[in-house]
């Protein structure tokens, strides 16, 4: 079954649904006799797009209105269309979010919560469809959060799905992040500031392209950290996926980057990210916005060395010196850039140049001869000839468009 919400343009409520059995072709736009019909909508046009399903279970968009269509904040003309995908009809005009609801009679029901015996519910599914209680096979609660499911493993914590079914948070129940501090690293002090200062730091923070902090707490002597939930997909997940993307496109990304670097170096004390990478950058669903996650390497600028702190590739030499400074995220936007534009990883380009070490990218062809100054000035190894902020580099690659 296909879900279709259409969302409160100033804060994302469902304003209207729409309920669709799998393999019928959907139509979307102000005529009377569409599927779905928006006749409030003045820039919608009157057969404006058409959801197409095809084999295994996919969806395919197609527009057909004049005014276009943005695919999760994309201007397309075809595209797959996911569970969670959120398509704009006209550059202002009304936003639908996507929900896939697939489950057969042979399926066998989601293992239920103690409170909710109905069945029909998608193995995928995290929700009971019948009275919204969370599917999991055994409730785990840390305080008021019921954990639902693991998101990730790094080296200092483990990131689970939870559900504040109370809404202390907002006021209402909500889907957010738990960060929880891995045992092993718990018994290293040098891990423990890291994490306490991840939560410390996060909580000062206010700008949109940064997950905002809701708690922080012990229990069990274990630490936690709650913060927002960004529903999209990070850039290695994505270019894995669906492969490079355009100059264009990738360049936005990088400009988006550079004002959320520009806030942290403005900070007193200026911060220092430290671990900028395409696994750390999520393309929110929403908006095709930029977000940047992972704050636990984060350094605030005037305070005594510590741990050399860095991802292969990306990391300024300064910074694998453990010496880092501003100028070190700026560097890491440009092996970011190769990232997106080559699929491959920086490293393989990185080759000795004169007395050192630099990205050769002269023969890319998707990268242009002013792209490639850009990158190659943002990747000096000398600090003195890099560029000097933020600022100054999203200039640079603004003019590369």
């Amino acid at each position: 079954m296909v879900t279709l919400t259409l969302l409160d343009p100033q804060e994302q409520k469902a304003l209207q649904q729409w309920n669709f059995p799998d393999g019928a072709i959907i139509r979307i736009g102000r005529a009377p006799d569409n599927d779905v019909v928006l006749k409030n909508f003045p820039e919608v046009s009157r057969y404006h797009l058409e959801l197409v399903p095809s084999e295994s279970s996919h969806w395919r968009l197609i527009n057909k209105g004049t005014n276009g269509t943005f695919l999760n904040g994309v201007l397309v003309s075809q595209g797959l269309v996911r569970d969670e995908s959120i398509f704009q009809l006209a550059k202002a005009g009304p936003k639908l979010k996507f929900q896939l609801n697939s489950f057969s009679v042979a399926e066998k029901a989601h293992p239920a919560t103690p409170g909710c015996s109905h069945s029909g519910n998608s193995a995928n599914n995290l929700f009971c469809i019948h009275c919204g209680q969370p599917l999991v096979e055994k409730e785990r609660f840390v305080r008021q959060y019921q954990v639902l499911k693991p998101l990730g493993q790094g080296g200092m914590g483990t990131t689970y799905l939870a559900w504040d079914r109370q809404g202390t948070i907002s006021g209402q129940p909500q889907l957010l992040v738990l960060k929880e501090m891995n045992a092993d690293m718990a018994q290293i002090k040098k891990a423990k500031e890291l994490f306490e200062r991840e939560a410390r730091i996060l909580k000062t923070l206010n700008h949109p392209g940064i997950p905002k902090y809701y708690d922080f707490f012990i229990e069990g002597d274990k630490k936690y950290l709650a913060m927002e939930l960004i529903h999209g997909q990070n850039l290695e997940q994505r270019i894995y996926q669906t492969g490079p993307v355009t100059p264009e496109q990738a360049v936005e990304w990088m400009i988006q980057t550079c004002d959320l670097l520009s806030y942290l170096h403005s900070l007193d004390p200026p911060l220092v990210h430290r671990d900028v990478k395409p696994a750390n950058l999520i393309v929110r669903h929403l908006d095709n916005k930029v977000v940047l996650l992972d704050f636990g390497a984060v350094k605030e600028v005037g305070t005594p060395l510590m741990t050399r702190i860095g991802a292969e590739g990306y990391s300024a030499p300064e910074q694998n010196r453990g010496r880092p400074c501003t100028q070190s995220d700026i560097y890491a936007i440009g092996p970011t850039l190769i990232f997106l534009l080559t699929g491959q990883q920086p490293l393989n380009f990185y080759q000795r140049q004169g007395d050192g070490y630099q990205f050769a990218i002269k023969n890319v062809p998707t990268i242009t001869r002013q792209l490639r100054q850009a990158i190659e000035r943002a990747c000096e190894p000398k600090l003195n000839k890099r560029y000097q902020t933020a600022r100054e580099l999203s200039e640079a690659l603004s003019k590369c468009i």
